[in-house]
């Protein structure tokens, strides 16, 4: 600043103007110079980085342009305060702030990098992203930057003259109070984090609990509470705290679906069994939809009251519950005609009743 006002003071007595007038607008002018030369050279790696394959480039850029124009600012308005005496009350009430502002703009840095991030990873060009792993990435870049403002906001009431020693002893002090008065909310927000963490379940998942009456469509997975749609339409709103108590099935992460049934022929059909179950089989191991990689099984398994019950027990192909059905009917038509062809019949429920016949009367004469 010395260097400044020595250099300037041949052209403040030229114009016949104080030195300190001089020197604040040749502070604008470096400010304002200052500020679109940051424009243009973050335009101009700007450009260069769109050439690059990678995108972190474009990310770093994007948090760093407009806290390094308010840094240079903030730099420039204390040095202008400190060419007129009479603002040196001003000026040393500001520079006291000035580490809480560059605290501030670096708080504000790295919000904005955690938010590139964020947006980088959930980006269209890195194709489909699960729900899941979309889930724990927000759920964690909230949290980082939840964590970090609350750091800098310690940090800023330190700058600020504040005893954060004290504040810290009266929240511990007060913290217990809070916990017993808060131990639900802090249940439930412990449980939406496991559930980011853990990833169970995800938006779109189709969730059931054996324990509880809780069945339906993930629709939301807050910090507090899940949002269900029921199979009736229905919101259901979950506290996450549930969660960690009951046990979750996850139908929507299966493999396959099975196909488990059991079908009696008649008595009179016994002959028949064994090709029968044989041809269903066959049939079944060259069906399209049916996974051969799973278990397969067709089997005679018990003499039931009124018929011959063998079982077929094998999975599909499609999970999708829809398409499921139309296979299941597929298979199940073919074991009928399969039946048919042997000239079998299934059973159905019988009942045979024998009665003695009555004795005859005597017919006239004497016995």
């Amino acid at each position: 600043m010395l260097f400044l006002q020595e250099l300037l003071t041949p052209i403040a007595a030229m114009l016949h103007l104080p030195i300190g007038i001089v020197v604040f607008a040749v502070l604008i002018v470096i400010g304002a110079l200052g500020h679109f030369s940051i424009y243009r050279v973050v335009r101009k790696l700007t450009t260069a980085a769109d050439r690059t394959e990678t995108r972190w480039d474009d990310v770093v850029l994007y948090a760093i342009f407009p806290p390094i124009q308010w840094v240079m600012w903030v730099v420039l308005g204390l040095l202008a305060l400190s060419l007129f005496p009479a603002l040196d009350g001003i000026r040393e009430g500001l520079l006291r702030w000035s580490d809480t502002a560059l605290l501030v703009l670096c708080g504000w840095l790295a919000h904005r990098l955690s938010r590139g991030i964020e947006e980088e990873l959930l980006g269209e060009h890195r194709g489909a992203v699960e729900s899941s792993d979309r889930a724990t990435i927000s759920a964690v870049a909230r949290l980082s930057r939840i964590a970090l403002w609350a750091v800098a906001g310690i940090m800023i009431l330190q700058s600020a003259g504040v005893s954060v020693s004290g504040l810290l002893a009266f929240g511990g002090v007060g913290g217990i109070a809070v916990g017993f008065a808060a131990r639900d909310l802090l249940a439930n927000f412990l449980g939406g984090l496991s559930i980011f963490l853990d990833r169970p379940f995800a938006v779109g998942d189709w969730i059931r609990s054996p324990d509880r009456e809780v069945e339906g469509t993930v629709e939301d997975v807050g910090w507090r509470m899940t949002r269900i749609r029921t199979f009736d339409q229905r919101p259901l709103y979950v506290p996450n705290s549930i969660f960690s108590t009951v046990a979750i099935e996850n139908p929507s992460r299966m493999l396959n679906r099975r196909i488990y049934e059991t079908i009696g022929i008649r008595y009179d059909d016994a002959a028949a069994m064994a090709p029968i179950v044989a041809d269903v089989e066959e049939m079944l191991r060259q069906h399209d939809d049916i996974d051969k990689g799973r278990t397969l099984m067709v089997n005679f398994v018990s003499c039931g009251a009124s018929s011959l019950d063998f079982f077929i027990y094998t999975f599909t192909r499609t999970t999708d519950w829809a398409t499921y059905h139309g296979v299941k009917q597929n298979v199940l038509l073919r074991i009928l005609e399969i039946i048919d062809g042997h000239g079998a019949e299934v059973a159905f429920p019988t009942r045979t009743v024998l009665l003695n016949p009555p004795e005859p009367e005597p017919t006239g004469g004497q016995p």
